[in-house]
C-alpha cells in the first residue's frame, strides 16, 4: 500500500504555511518544507521562513540545513525529503510537504531519476568562464539552438538551470526536455495535492504588503549581514529578496527602487509558480481571499477527511 503524502502548493504569499499547520494539527502530521531557499541558515526574512510561533509545535523539516555559501541541488533535496517521508511515516505520522518550488516537489512525488554521471565539471567550468566574460546571453542562444523547449521555460536570470541544461546535453546527447519526458509518470506514493490560489489583484496586493513587512522586519539588515560575510556571489544570494537588495547596500540605487524591483520580481515569480503547478501537477485547486480563507480552509480539512 502506497504511503499517503499531502503536498500544499501555490504561489508565494497565498497562505500555504498556515494551511499546512492546520492540516498537521488536525491529522497528526509533520511538515517538510518544499522551498529551495528556506534550507539556508541566516536567511529568514527574505525567504518568509516559518517562525517558531507559526509552527505551533508541529515538527518542521528541511529548514536551516545549509550555510549560505553551500551549494544545493534538486537531487539532494529529493534524497533528504524521501528519507524524512520514510521516517515520519514509520512513526505513524502524516508527511506534509509545503512550498512553492515546483520542480523540487515534483521530483519527490514522482521519484525523478538523477544520474551523477551527467556531471561534467570541466565543461561546467568552461561555461562559467564564458558567462563571466560574455554574460548569459550567448549561453541562452546556445540553449535555444539545442533545446528550444527548455529555453522557453528557463528564465535567463536562472543561470544554474541554463548551465545545467547545456551540461546535460553535452554529456548525454539528450536535451533536458527529453530527459524530463523520460521521468516516471506514476508516483511511488499516494499524493494528495492541494493548491491555493487567489484572484490576481488580491494576490499581488498581498505580495506587495509582504515585501513592505519584510523591510519593516529588517530585510535590509539581513542582506547587509550576508553581504558583509562575503556571500554576495553565493548561490543563495541569487534568490528573490536578496539579489534586489544588494545594489542598494552597495550604494548603487535608492532603497525605493530596490523595493519596487523586489515587488515586481515577486509578482512575476508568483505567476511562474502558478504556471508550473498547473502544467506539471494534478492539483485540487481552492481559491481563497482575505474574507473567505477561514471558511475555505475548513472546507479543505473536511475534503481531506474523505481521502485519508
Amino acid at each position: 500500500m502506497k504511503q499517503t503524502i499531502i503536498a500544499i502548493v501555490g504561489p508565494t504569499a497565498v497562505g500555504k504555511t498556515r494551511l499546512s499547520v492546520e492540516i498537521a494539527r488536525r491529522y497528526n502530521g509533520e511538515i517538510i518544507s518544499g522551498d529551495s531557499m528556506q534550507i539556508y541558515k541566516h536567511m529568514d526574512i527574505g525567504t518568509a521562513k516559518v517562525t517558531t510561533e507559526e509552527q505551533q509545535g508541529v515538527p518542521h523539516y528541511m529548514l536551516d540545513i545549509k550555510q549560505p555559501d553551500e551549494s544545493f541541488s534538486v537531487a539532494e533535496f529529493q534524497r533528504r525529503v524521501q528519507r524524512h517521508i520514510e521516517e515520519i511515516s514509520s512513526r505513524g505520522k502524516l508527511p506534509i510537504i509545503v512550498g512553492g518550488t515546483g520542480l523540487y516537489i515534483q521530483s519527490v512525488l514522482y521519484d525523478f531519476q538523477f544520474s551523477e554521471q551527467e556531471r561534467d565539471e570541466e565543461f561546467r567550468a568552461e561555461l562559467e568562464a564564458q558567462m563571466a566574460c560574455e554574460g548569459i546571453e550567448p549561453l541562452m542562444e546556445k540553449l535555444k539552438e539545442v533545446d528550444p523547449k527548455q529555453a522557453a521555460k528557463v528564465h535567463p536570470n536562472n543561470k544554474r538551470r541554463v548551465l545545467r541544461a547545456l551540461e546535460v546535453y553535452e554529456k548525454t546527447g539528450m536535451t533536458m526536455s527529453e530527459y524530463q519526458e523520460k521521468q516516471k509518470k506514476d508516483s511511488p506514493y499516494n499524493p494528495i495535492l492541494i493548491g491555493l490560489h487567489m484572484e490576481r489583484e488580491a494576490l499581488y496586493n498581498r505580495i506587495n504588503q509582504r515585501v513592505d513587512l519584510m523591510i519593516e522586519q529588517g530585510l535590509v539588515e539581513e542582506v547587509s549581514h550576508l553581504y558583509n560575510q562575503g556571500f554576495e556571489h553565493a548561490q543563495s544570494m541569487q534568490a528573490i529578496g536578496y539579489k534586489e537588495m544588494v545594489p542598494y547596500i552597495k550604494g548603487e540605487i535608492a532603497l525605493e527602487d530596490a523595493i519596487a524591483t523586489l515587488k515586481q520580481n515577486s509578482r512575476r515569480y508568483a505567476k511562474r509558480q502558478l504556471t508550473y503547478f498547473r502544467n506539471k501537477l494534478h492539483v485540487d485547486w481552492y481559491e481563497v481571499s482575505e474574507q473567505t480563507v477561514t471558511k475555505k480552509f475548513e472546507e479543505i480539512l473536511t475534503d481531506l477527511a474523505g481521502k485519508l
